[in-house]
């Protein structure tokens, strides 16, 4: 595709069995950047083999994988969206259209889940008390942290992020709220995952993105 009209960000660790799934589904107009933070299962291979632009980023982290896709990105509008089938690339253009007439800023996809255990109960509880201490800190009433999201890529990069691990996306929030942006959120479907979760799926990933993000919510 030349030209792109929307890039997005894909952080990737691990990901072999969704990625068919995901890059398969991207909508005309959305270029996938797949970002390899040290995949041991061939996903940056695999990625390559369906057309997607790949980075390599050896510096582990979610924020880091983020980051360097956004560094790497050439498109005036940028997405992000994780790449393990829990979000479906075709509703890419609910995050992105907001952004691209002009009528918002930041725009974040709320997740609903699609059937009965998608969200277990201890996530959904924990996404609820993160969204009650955003809108304390900043005023903006949000109901989900929104890994599927939208913005212009120079936007992003006047806010300066520094959180390279779980706190980035929070970081990228409270930033865009302080700096007076519009935030909107729009309804996507929340899918059953392929594979493990990085952060609910063990105890080391859970404890490291509360204190991440507690970090930055003290900052």
């Amino acid at each position: 595709m030349t030209d792109p009209l929307v890039e997005v960000i894909l952080p990737c660790l691990d990901e072999a069995g969704a990625l068919p799934w995901v890059l398969t589904r991207f909508p005309r107009g959305f270029r996938p950047i797949v970002v390899d933070n040290g995949s041991t299962d061939g996903s940056g291979e695999i990625a390559r083999s369906l057309g997607a632009v790949v980075i390599d980023e050896t510096r582990r982290g979610f924020g880091a994988a983020c980051h360097a896709g956004l560094s790497a990105a050439t498109a005036e509008v940028v997405c992000f969206c994780d790449c393990d089938a829990s979000l479906d690339p075709r509703q890419l253009p609910r995050v992105a259209d907001p952004v691209l007439d002009g009528s918002a800023d930041l725009v974040l996809g709320y997740r609903r889940p699609v059937a009965r255990g998608v969200w277990p109960l201890p996530g959904r509880l924990a996404n609820r008390e993160l969204a009650r201490r955003i809108r304390r800190r900043t005023g903006v009433r949000v109901r989900d942290l929104g890994p599927m999201r939208a913005a212009r890529r120079a936007d992003l990069l006047s806010l300066e992020l520094s959180d390279r691990r779980c706190g980035y996306a929070l970081e990228m929030l409270i930033r865009a709220a302080d700096a007076g942006w519009r935030v909107r959120e729009v309804d996507v479907d929340y899918l059953p995952r392929i594979g493990r979760s990085k952060v609910t799926g063990t105890v080391h990933g859970f404890r490291q993105a509360v204190q991440d993000m507690s970090t930055v919510l003290a900052r």
